[in-house]
């Protein structure tokens, strides 16, 4: 193993020593209990197999066949997630083929961060994820199931999902991907016409024809933003079957692996010789492999929340220091937009998943000696799946990346680091990804220019008042404030800028996420606004310093001022009400930092 990871597990190990060990002594006594439907009362199972068919009840009176539970995230919006509107009946046939039983179990919410883009119900996004979390719970509280299925792609679900599973501890889960969207138009046309709209050259009509084509089927988005990155991490992390992360839809291969997935769910339930729990699965080893395989990829900044909290739900504690050291270790791999013109579909044909864990194996930059819901070892996720005779098969990744401008080696990578560096000064602690940064854009000092909300920055671009070296500071926009929104409607601005030649830099207490590009980010900044952090102290013109290379986020004002300058916090009940957001009021106070998850689930009773 490399030295550097090496000492990152043993950190993370001997700092969750108790909490490990409490997880899993709570989900051992789980399991002591049996398959828990020998634990309901007669009228309690005769209520769980009403509907089923006469052998359906009595496969599950005997305790010997496997009842899979399916909690699905399902919606027709959700272009990555309405393939599954015909995944329960395919994984019942599936599981029925070998004498075993699959019922639904439920249904947890999915908002698309696509469509709530710069509108209030993205001021729900990040919350979402404990809600789904909480969701899944609620469908598998029925204690009829031996294990179960996940279905869920996108920005929070995924996470929401694995957190809930955990909590399950006991069970065997297996996660479905449904695959991304075939490539539309490129990435570099589709920003190219975003500034040009910005900038008010073209109109609402050509905007919409150019973003129609890159969002334009069934599917993942095909970016490198979250989605992607989720899907990347619990591969990597042994919860897909070996290569299906980025399958497309409605292919031979696809719903071959559907079906698969849903038989394996029933070969390692307790009720066999070959039981892996996901709470024996997901350790710290796991956990690291995840980490260094989105660091190696470039991924998506949520992730040092997302990675927080599912890591939280096994006992498991990591902190931003630890994605940076990670970072330092581990050369960045791939090119895939926005770090790169590059799309997911390519990535897949260039080696895809196979080839990634074989350089990171062959690296020493992962864990070999782990679990996965295929046995032990990382070693068939080094295999790709494949139809051969209507059968499905896993056979051997390339040697060699048939792109080596999208998937790099060990030896010659993009990049020496990850691209991901944790902040540190008088402002507080942030992160900021500089995996897509062009070169000399990694510090930046200048005067700020202040907002309390990304809609007020429009004005001022269109105005030319941000014509000039100037860092933006957007601030109220922490997970207790608002929810903690992504600001993407801040990117194609700000692009115009630092095409235009002005050093230009982002202080924000919310979120950019996976789609961060080119302008240097400080994100997830906390203290944030609200809690009394020196970002709500920040005025006009005072000069802000970003430094990733020397992990610095600085305000260059004397003690002496600040201590001068009175705070009027912002008032944001108009922020925190319509569209559902009053209904969140009491989850958003309870919301940890950034740095903790930005979570609600881990309150002790």
């Amino acid at each position: 193993m490399n030295k550097i990871i090496q000492e990152v597990t043993d950190r993370i190990i001997e700092r969750s020593k108790a909490t490990r060990k409490a997880y899993l002594e709570k989900i051992e006594r789980a399991r002591e209990k049996g398959p828990h439907r020998g634990v309901l009362s007669c009228g309690n199972l005769a209520h769980g197999f009403a509907a089923c068919s006469s052998q359906q009840k009595q496969d599950l009176t005997a305790l010997t066949k496997a009842n899979v539970g399916m909690i699905s995230a399902y919606n027709d919006m959700l272009s990555a997630h309405q393939p599954y509107e015909v995944y329960p009946d395919k994984i019942r046939a599936a599981v029925e083929k070998v004498g075993s039983v699959a019922q639904f179990a439920g249904g947890v919410p999915a908002m698309c961060d696509g469509v709530t883009q710069g509108q209030p119900g993205m001021d729900l996004s990040l919350m979402s994820r404990d809600v789904i979390a909480m969701s899944a719970a609620v469908g598998l509280s029925h204690n009829m199931f031996d294990s179960a299925v996940m279905m869920g792609i996108c920005d929070k679900i995924v996470p929401g999902l694995v957190m809930s599973a955990l909590s399950f501890g006991h069970l065997p889960f297996v996660f479905i991907p449904a695959g991304p969207m075939e490539s539309g138009i490129p990435n570099k046309e589709k920003a190219r016409v975003r500034q040009l709209y910005a900038q008010g050259k073209v109109g609402r009509d050509e905007l919409l024809e150019s973003e129609s084509k890159s969002y334009h089927s069934a599917g993942t988005c095909t970016f490198y933003g979250t989605a992607n990155s989720n899907q990347l991490v619990v591969e990597v992390m042994g919860l897909h079957l070996p290569g299906s992360s980025f399958v497309n839809p409605g292919t031979e291969l696809r719903e071959a692996l559907t079906e698969a997935a849903a038989i394996q769910a029933t070969r390692i339930t307790d009720l066999g010789t070959d039981y892996m729990p996901i709470g024996h699965i997901v350790d710290e080893k796991s956990v690291v492999n995840g980490i260094v395989a989105l660091l190696a990829t470039g991924g998506s900044t949520n992730h040092t929340m997302h990675l927080v909290a599912m890591a939280k739900s096994a006992g498991i504690i990591v902190n931003w220091d630890d994605f940076d050291a990670l970072s330092s270790a581990t050369p960045l791999l791939t090119k895939i937009y926005p770090n790169g013109q590059a799309d997911i579909n390519h990535f897949q044909a260039a080696g895809g998943m196979a080839l990634l864990i074989k350089e990171l194996l062959r690296g020493g930059l992962v864990h070999n000696d782990v679990n996965t819901i295929c046995g032990k070892g990382l070693d068939k996720y080094t295999k790709e799946p494949v139809i051969r005779d209507g059968k499905l098969e896993w056979v051997e990744a390339p040697e060699k990346s048939l792109d080596p401008e999208v998937l790099a080696t060990i030896e010659t990578p993009f990049k020496a680091d990850g691209g991901l560096s944790v902040l540190d000064g008088n402002l507080g602690r942030a992160v900021i990804k500089t995996s897509s940064l062009r070169e000399g854009r990694t510090h930046v000092k200048a005067p700020a220019v202040v907002f309390e909300s990304q809609h007020d920055l429009d004005g001022a671009f269109q105005a030319g008042d941000l014509d000039k070296d100037c860092v933006v500071v957007v601030r109220y926009q922490g997970p207790r404030a608002v929810g903690m929104p992504e600001l993407h409607k801040l990117t194609p601005p700000l692009g115009v800028l630092q095409d235009k030649g002005y050093k230009v830099a982002l202080v924000t207490d919310g979120r950019m996420s996976g789609a961060s590009g080119k302008v240097p980010a400080a994100i997830h900044l906390y203290p944030e606004a609200l809690d009394g952090g020196l970002i709500a102290k920040v005025q006009n013109g005072d000069l802000i310093e970003i430094d990733a290379e020397n992990n610095l986020v600085k305000l260059h004002v004397s003690d002496e001022e600040l201590a001068k300058r009175t705070v009027t916090p912002k008032d944001l009940s108009a922020e925190r009400e319509g569209m559902g957001r009053e209904m969140f009021n009491g989850l958003r106070q309870m919301l940890t930092t950034s740095e903790e998850g930005a979570s609600c689930v881990f309150h002790e009773a």
